[in-house]
């Protein structure tokens, strides 16, 4: 499919809005300017497809742990989704067909990333500037790149040196045939253990290399059939019935994460159990044994995984990866495992939003710098010192128990409020209070205090230096409810000329 980009008129007026990313989040806010009229905006992509993680987690098995119906937009309801939990090439569709549907690709510039952004404030003007030497100005800069956009590589000696093949599961590379050969798996999160269990059946021999064991429980999935699909079209309803049944049923299960985590415990149980059904050796299952509290790191959902971890070529490695060397991989024990390739599921640079983008707001001050301690944002969205910047599914807004896309949905809303206000032309820009924004983020970490992901243990929801700078610590409708209406008394509103 041929993919048309937008061109801005030379010495064109700057655009109201500029959006960076073409995921659910930069889809979702282009449309709702759409439906409101706005045709001044721009999509930034720097690769040549929408999608965003579901563009580019393209490993086998690839699929989604949140069921179909909730993970898709509440406006543009799909009622032919093949399965409960749909996989990954049915909902990058779903997303390129929302782009073409919703008139979407002429306004996006594909190729074209973002290296930098810099505030004029004499012009209440976002001035962007990309690695392919384009330059952008806007009035409202929206970042819709996510948490889950760039690899996180393990740092480990050697990588350079070896000599097979090797690549990040959000990168797989296609090209490489795993038939009958020796293969090394790094990490065991949410992607391993959906694509270790494709090709386990297909390598010589897989070692699995685990720093830490997960909860896995089974994964309720299943095809939808022909008559239940054919009802979701004749009956819309049925539908919306569905959705809201499985909201209903994911957001109980904040209570678990947030406040009472006992209620997590026959989920350890069942884990264990589902583990024993699978796994006979006394020895591997030792390994397969979590040594933290449950939901302290993300609970995995699988119903293949200990089958794959089960079979006779599979072998899981707990002792600590040393380095890869030119034909292997040696771990503390001194043992060296020759293998033809390495495959890294070692998750996201989650915690480092918006780079490797140089953002630069008030009196040049420059956002790295502004997160020196780690990033924090007034719900999730807004920075003091960067005015006119809205950043989407941002600092504190992931979730350990529901659909983003519901979260998504909420702050769209909130920024087109913001845009719409600018648009009136009575204020050049508006920058969140900074005491407004310290209290939200002291409350917010106190509440995190009081979570299962504050039980000891380390996770991609952390910094280094261990503050959790991920995941709402809530309910999603109470989310909502802070970002129902955007009150400009949290901001600093600057009168235009």
């Amino acid at each position: 499919m041929t993919r048309q980009t937008s061109r801005p008129a030379k010495g064109a007026a700057p655009y109201s809005v500029l959006i960076i990313g073409s995921g659910f989040g930069g889809l979702g806010m282009a449309i709702r300017l759409k439906q409101a009229g706005n045709d001044s905006f721009a999509i930034l992509e720097k690769e040549q497809d929408v999608g965003g993680c579901w563009r580019d987690n393209t490993y086998p098995g690839a699929a989604c742990d949140v069921p179909s119906h909730l993970y898709s937009f509440s406006f543009e309801p799909k009622t032919d989704w093949s399965r409960k939990y749909a996989p990954q090439p049915e909902i990058h569709a779903y997303l390129r067909g929302c782009a073409d549907k919703y008139g979407l690709n002429e306004h996006i510039h594909f190729g074209t990333e973002v290296d930098s952004a810099e505030f004029d404030q004499a012009r209440g003007i976002w001035v962007v500037r990309t690695k392919n030497r384009k330059r952008f100005e806007a009035q409202t800069v929206v970042s819709a790149c996510g948490q889950l956009n760039r690899p996180a590589y393990p740092n480990i000696a050697g990588l350079d040196r070896f000599q097979g093949e090797q690549f990040h599961s959000a990168r797989w590379n296609h090209d490489v045939d795993l038939s009958g050969k020796t293969v090394a798996v790094i990490g065991t999160g949410a992607s391993a253990i959906q694509f270790v269990p494709q090709i386990a059946g297909k390598v010589d021999k897989l070692y699995v290399y685990q720093r830490n064991a997960p909860y896995v429980i089974p994964k309720p999935d299943r095809r939808y059939s022909r008559v239940e699909r054919e009802l979701f079209s004749r009956v819309p309803a049925l539908q919306r019935v569905d959705r809201a049944a499985q909201y209903v049923g994911h957001e109980v299960r904040a209570l678990a994460f947030t406040q009472f985590s006992s209620l997590l415990k026959p989920y350890a149980w069942w884990s264990r159990k589902f583990m024993e059904r699978h796994v006979a050796d006394p020895g591997v299952r030792e390994k397969l044994q979590p040594n933290y509290p449950i939901g302290c790191k993300r609970l995995l959902i699988s119903n293949d995984w200990f089958e794959a971890i089960a079979r006779p070529n599979v072998e899981v490695i707990d002792d600590r990866v040393q380095e890869v060397t030119a034909e292997g991989v040696r771990t503390a024990d001194g043992i060296e495992r020759k293998v033809d390739v390495i495959i890294f599921g070692t998750g996201f640079q989650a915690t480092d939003f918006l780079a490797p983008m140089k953002i630069h707001g008030v009196d040049g001050l420059e956002l790295n710098q502004a997160w020196r301690d780690g990033a924090e944002a007034y719900l999730g969205m807004t920075v003091a010192g960067f005015p006119n910047l809205f950043i989407l599914y941002g600092p504190n807004t992931n979730l350990g128990h529901s659909s983003i896309v519901y979260m998504l949905e909420s702050q769209i809303n909130y920024v087109m409020q913001g845009v719409e206000r600018l648009r009136q032309g009575d204020i050049r820009w508006l920058d969140v209070k900074p005491g407004v924004q310290q209290r939200f983020n002291e409350k917010l970490q106190q509440r995190i205090k009081h979570t299962v992901w504050d039980q000891g243990c380390t996770s991609w929801y952390q910094t280094a230096d261990g503050r959790n700078t991920n995941n709402w610590p809530g309910f999603t409708f109470e989310y909502r409810a802070r970002t129902r209406a955007l009150d400009f008394g949290d901001y600093q509103l600057q009168p235009a000329a």
